[in-house]
């Protein structure tokens, strides 16, 4: 059996009772970063023995992975931080499995785009996940303009070192639409934004941000 288990995406209670008993009963934890999970494991006295899966050896290993499915054996898959399949490699060995009949089942537990997309307050009943916009700025706008003329809550994440350029590009082509910018969900410093991209820029640009962000639009 194949487990997705998702795990928290910044405190460490927020692991559900059900993906701790999964983790202390399986023969191995597939991890992103071994090093990473071995933090939360230490937590809750977890001492199963993990293996590296990420995105340089997800081939190579996703083939080691399955092999020890096909003979019996019990594996939980588990990213840096929640849910397994959201831009990630993990999705890559779910397809695999689906292909040889292997069981899967799914842990749930947090999201980071759930947790943003109930938190702005926006319409949650048609939206939709880009995941990362493109990196370079034309692309990035090109984007943009065809995300605008959806009837739907966008959702996307992007990183501190972008942030900036990507509030310029949503304020050429949004203009004053209200947005949502949600930084470092369930940490320490957690912070939800309201306002227009310049105002939130205006913010921004004050005190610089750090962190992992998604905006909501």
């Amino acid at each position: 059996m194949l487990y997705i288990v998702a795990t928290p995406i910044g405190n460490l209670k927020d692991i559900t009772l059900r993906a701790i008993d999964v983790l202390k009963s399986v023969d191995l934890i597939a991890c992103e970063d071994t090093r990473h999970t071995k933090i939360l494991l230490a937590q809750y006295g977890i001492t199963r023995p993990t293996t590296s899966f990420f995105q340089r050896n997800r081939i190579v290993k996703a083939s080691y992975l399955l092999n020890l499915l096909q003979q019996g054996k019990s594996i939980a898959l588990v990213s840096d931080a929640g849910t397994p399949g959201i831009l990630d490699p993990g999705y890559n060995i779910i397809n695999l499995a689906i292909k040889r009949d292997i069981p899967i089942t799914v842990i749930p537990g947090p999201c980071a785009l759930v947790n943003a997309l109930v938190l702005s307050g926006k319409p949650t009943h048609n939206f939709v996940f880009v995941g990362f916009l493109p990196k370079r700025a034309g692309a990035r706008q090109n984007q943009l303009k065809e995300l605008a003329k959806l009837p739907y809550t966008v959702v996307f994440y992007e990183s501190c070192h972008r942030i900036l350029a990507v509030l310029e590009d949503i304020q050429a082509i949004f203009g004053e639409k209200e947005l949502v910018v949600a930084r470092e969900l369930t940490k320490k410093f957690e912070e939800v934004k309201r306002g227009s991209a310049k105002q939130l820029l205006g913010a921004f640009k004050k005190d610089r941000p750090k962190g992992e962000f998604v905006i909501v639009i």
